[in-house]
């Protein structure tokens, strides 16, 4: 995400050349049923639902919105963000944005009673950890055991309803030698892994857990995986795959950054740039049709299910690189759901069930005024 102004995230660089992956889709489309199974706290939200940020500790230039103005039509809220006391605590702390950047802020008693109001209108209501700025690697247990002590504090003070993890920068990041997105060995990654498991352990099957990635995190990943076997190679490329894949029977909802990216190879072995329909169609095919990682065939990262995918973008041109109009955010639904409308990419399939939209962000998309989601809901008849 943009954090305290919009910044344009790494274009790729450090990665060797690329893998060639000709003539392997043929390989890959038949493990492809091997598609991750629905979440089951997934049913608790709408059959299209619409996901967005909330700055709710900073402005960002964009103002300060309160809990109870934020619009009906978003059904998953993200507080951003809870951030780390120090890199490698895991302790994670969150606060309200001070009076002096924003004005308007509210009470934290009224805070709260906002949060419950929009939870009794079927909202949900997450607490985002990283963001930009909040650089977390879990690097030890102690850090994993604190991580889950202190996000499980926040959930409990204002009675939220799961978890969103948006880690960044260098949050993430594969050991060398560590190549099979199956197996993890890298301690930051066991350990979030296991964090998150407990977390979900704790609140049980109504606990929402959702991630926004960036696409060097994912997509990347069909090209390049950690340093590589040479070594040489960023060793962030795909490393949110072992999270992904690891926690896919408990997560609700994946929404990639399909912003403040740099150009990415889809399915088709082209590369495709941000702020047009076939970025989205692109790289939204590749989570549901499934891909080999690293070029390898044998090595295949299973496709989720469409309920568990939204789309990820910002919400306005001022919210960061990579905004697309509403007429090809149009397209891309079209062509993903529908099969139609689909310009240069053809995907592998069509997913009626696509779940929904995800926009950085809330505050932006009423800046922008509310052009975002009046495009969403006009688009689902809501």
């Amino acid at each position: 995400m943009s954090l305290r102004i919009p910044l344009s995230k790494r274009v790729l660089t450090g990665v060797c050349a690329s893998v060639a992956a000709a003539g392997l889709l043929a390989t890959f489309s038949a493990t492809t049923a091997d598609a991750g199974t629905t979440a089951t706290a997934e049913a608790a939200l709408p059959e299209h639902a619409l996901v967005g940020y909330l700055h709710s500790s900073f402005a960002n230039g964009s103002g300060y919105t309160r809990m109870a103005d934020v619009p009906d039509s978003w059904d998953v809220i993200d507080l951003a963000f809870g951030e780390p006391t120090s890199t490698t605590s895991g302790d994670i702390r969150f606060s309200l944005c001070p009076q002096s950047e924003c004005p308007n802020v509210e009470s934290e008693d009224e805070f709260k009673a906002a949060i419950k109001a929009k939870q009794a209108a079927g909202k949900k209501v997450l607490i985002s950890i990283g963001g930009q700025n909040g650089q977390v690697q879990l690097t030890t247990t102690a850090a994993r055991d604190k991580f889950v002590e202190s996000v499980g504090a926040i959930i409990d003070t204002y009675g939220l309803d799961g978890l969103d993890i948006d880690f960044e920068g260098h949050s993430l990041s594969l050991d060398d030698g560590d190549t099979d997105f199956k197996n993890p060995k890298t301690p930051a990654i066991v350990n979030l892994i296991a964090a998150v498991k407990s977390l979900k352990a704790k609140y049980g099957s109504d606990f929402v857990l959702t991630m926004a990635p960036e696409t060097f995190f994912v997509q990347l990943g069909y090209q390049f995986y950690g340093s590589g076997a040479s070594g040489g190679q960023d060793p962030r490329s795909g490393a949110y795959l072992p999270v992904i894949h690891a926690l896919r029977d408990d997560l609700t909802l994946l929404h990639v950054q399909d912003y403040n990216s740099g150009p990415i190879m889809g399915l088709d072995d082209q590369y495709h740039t941000m702020g047009n329909a076939d970025f989205h169609i692109a790289m939204t095919d590749m989570l549901l049709s499934g891909f080999p990682v690293a070029g390898d065939a044998d090595n295949v990262f299973p496709a989720l299910d469409p309920s568990q995918v939204a789309i990820g973008l910002p919400a306005s041109p001022n919210a960061g690189g990579g905004h697309t109009t509403p007429g090809d955010v149009t397209k891309a639904l079209n062509c993903l759901t529908k099969k139609s409308d689909c310009g240069g990419y053809e995907p592998h399939g069509s997913w009626p069930a696509l779940r929904g939209l995800m926009a950085w962000s809330i505050n932006w998309d009423g800046f922008n005024g509310g052009e975002f989601s009046k495009n969403f809901d006009d688009y689902y008849g809501r």
